[in-house]
């Protein structure tokens, strides 16, 4: 079974929240094809895909988790804000991450693809670390639910054990 990296990411006490929830990164977990890693996402309850890159500015989502699969190239993201750690993720890695994570784009291969989906095929939104939004966002991420199943491994396994209450 693979294991991934479970990172940690603190609250910055401002605009950029993080998780209590560690991020996951899974190294050459999943084949560099779309299609396929789409559809292990799909088998998994995680749709609402797209393909495309990552946004270049530090951004995170309130209001559902998110699971991203390389499906060609390399990127460079910086996880957790301007504060936190960059991570390079190569073609057949999958980041999950955890509602409230702060990531951006800090550069790519010019054959960069990422597929992108969430649980439950769940909606999402965009936020840019506003301060003045902080208690509205702590509130909605409070309230995301923990997926029923990892991306990758499915029930019982990565974030349905790393993310056990």
């Amino acid at each position: 079974m693979t294991h991934p990296e479970a990172l940690p990411l603190a609250d910055d006490g401002g605009g950029f929240p993080n998780s209590p929830l560690p991020l996951l990164v899974y190294r050459g977990v999943l084949p560099a094809d779309a299609a396929v890693q789409e559809a292990a996402f799909a088998r998994h309850g995680w749709s609402n895909a797209w393909r495309d890159g990552i946004f270049g500015y530090h951004h995170f989502h309130s209001i559902a988790h998110e699971v991203l699969g390389l499906a060609a190239g390399e990127v460079s993201v910086e996880f957790g804000g301007p504060a936190g750690r960059v991570l390079t993720l190569r073609a057949g890695d999958v980041a999950v991450i955890p509602a409230g994570v702060t990531h951006r784009n800090a550069g790519q291969s010019p054959n960069l693809l990422v597929v992108g989906a969430y649980p439950a095929g769940g909606d999402y939104d965009l936020r840019r670390g506003d301060p003045r939004e902080r208690d509205a966002v702590l509130r909605a991420i409070a309230a995301v639910p923990r997926p029923e199943q990892d991306p990758v491994l499915g029930p019982e396994a990565g974030l349905c054990r790393l993310w056990a209450a």
